[in-house]
């Protein structure tokens, strides 16, 4: 990894501006502890017998992107990107998929949910989350994908240790 681009969120913004800005900087860092890396080492499972991967948790993360923004509030029948059904599981399976697979749709969900929240006129937005049947809030969204990334982004950390021992931000 060169240089940190990432941005910080606020140290005194308004709720709406710090939810964005730490969803963004959680987005930055998967981005990150997968640049300079050919696919091959994107594909590398981490260690036996998982077989979690860079590749997989960009895939993955597209879903989540998917699940949680475009099919609560706007399209509750918009296929998953990887599977037929709803299942997460089949995005960590990146044995035949491509950086420019990967990355493509990553980051064309990212872009459908930045705008889907620009758009919204307040945080308490409320979308209809099919798996659940039940209506969520904008900022339920956001939070729960926040978590998703911080979550993930330790195992990225992990797995790019494993793969060129590169550690920290």
């Amino acid at each position: 990894m060169s240089t940190d681009p990432r941005i910080g969120p606020p140290h005194l913004g308004g709720e709406r501006e710090t939810l964005r800005a730490f969803l963004d900087y959680h987005r930055a860092t998967l981005a990150m502890k997968c640049e300079g890396l050919t696919g091959e080492e994107l594909r590398r499972r981490s260690s036996p017998p998982s077989t979690l991967t860079l590749l997989g948790l960009v895939r993955h993360m597209a879903e989540v992107e998917r699940a949680w923004f475009r099919r609560v509030f706007e399209d509750h029948e918009a296929p998953m990107v990887w599977s037929e059904k709803i299942d997460f599981q089949a995005a960590y399976d990146a044995s035949a998929s491509t950086r420019v697979e990967a990355f493509t749709a990553w980051e064309a969900e990212v872009e459908v949910s930045r705008r889907i929240e620009r758009e919204a006129a307040s945080l308490e937005l409320a979308g209809y989350q099919p798996r659940w049947g039940e209506r969520v809030s904008l900022r339920m969204v956001m939070v729960h994908v926040l978590l998703e990334y911080a979550r993930h982004n330790g195992h990225a950390d992990f797995l790019r240790e494993g793969i060129d021992g590169t550690v920290g931000a």
